[in-house]
C-alpha cells in the first residue's frame, strides 16, 4: 500500500469533488507548484488510487428508470461457484455494482434498468444460466437519499 501524506489525501479529496479541476489550481489548491503536484498525481494514478475521471450523471433527466438493490444466496459455497456467479454478473451491463457480503447472504447488487420487465429479464437470465442463484430478494429504490459523492478520505486517514 502507497503511504500517503496530507498533501496526498488532500489532492484525492479534491479530485473526487472536481475531477476536471486544472492542473496548475490543483497545485495552487494543494499549496504546491505545478510540477511536484503533477507528480504526485501521476504516482497515486500508477498505484491505481485514481481509477479514473468521469462524471455523475442525472440519469432522471435522460430516461424512466428504476434502481433496484438485490441480495442474492447461492445454492453451493465453493470457490468454483463464487467464480461462476460474478463472472456472469460482470457480463450484465445493468448489474452496475456488486458487493460480496459475509453473513447470511452472498451478494448485494446494484441494478438500474428501464422498468419492471427489463428488471425481470435480467432476474431470468440470472435463474436460467448457471449462476447457481438459490434464492434472491428484490427491494426497489423508491428516492435516493443521498448518493454515492466519493469517500470519506479525511475520516479514512484519521483526520
Amino acid at each position: 500500500m502507497l503511504k500517503l501524506d496530507a498533501r496526498d489525501l488532500k489532492i484525492l479529496a479534491i479530485l473526487q469533488e472536481e475531477g476536471r479541476i486544472s492542473k496548475s489550481e490543483l497545485a495552487k489548491r494543494v499549496n504546491l507548484s505545478n510540477t511536484p503536484c503533477w507528480e504526485r498525481l501521476q504516482r497515486l494514478e500508477a498505484a491505481g488510487i485514481v481509477r479514473g475521471y468521469g462524471a455523475r450523471i442525472a440519469l432522471e433527466a435522460l430516461a424512466e428508470h428504476m434502481a433496484v438493490f438485490v441480495t442474492v444466496e447461492l445454492d453451493n459455497h465453493r470457490s468454483e461457484d463464487f467464480s461462476r456467479f460474478e463472472a456472469k454478473v460482470r457480463a450484465e451491463r445493468e448489474i452496475v455494482a456488486c458487493w460480496a457480503l459475509g453473513g447470511g447472504l452472498d451478494y448485494l447488487l446494484q441494478v438500474v434498468t428501464r422498468n419492471v420487465a427489463s428488471y425481470q429479464r435480467l432476474i431470468d437470465r440470472l435463474l436460467e444460466s448457471d449462476a447457481g442463484v438459490k434464492r434472491y430478494y428484490t427491494y426497489v429504490v423508491t428516492k435516493e437519499v443521498k448518493g454515492a459523492a466519493g469517500f470519506p478520505i479525511d475520516l479514512l486517514a484519521g483526520g
